[in-house]
């Protein structure tokens, strides 16, 4: 089982918002997923990011492997362990 950190949608047409989550690598996007681990509000400027950075650490550490847009948001945060590819 591939395990990945990737954005879920959320909210409605022109007003979206999106879920950081670990899940299957063969699920749907908004589909079922093992954790939620942070949130993103794009729509508010400057953009809202939260994380939570131990939940995130633990996964990588388990090898999960994150999105290029979870990746950048990570970086943002501060998640060290999110740049090595």
């Amino acid at each position: 089982m591939a395990v990945v950190i990737r954005l879920k949608t959320m909210g409605t047409k022109k007003k979206i918002k999106h879920r950081i989550v670990v899940t299957d690598s063969k699920s749907p996007r908004n589909g079922r997923f093992i954790e939620e681990v942070g949130s993103w509000d794009p729509s508010k400027k400057p953009a809202i990011m939260t994380v939570k950075n131990d939940r995130v650490e633990h996964w990588i550490s388990q090898g999960a492997q994150p999105s290029d847009t979870v990746r950048s948001i990570l970086k943002k945060v501060g998640i060290k362990s999110a740049i090595r590819k």
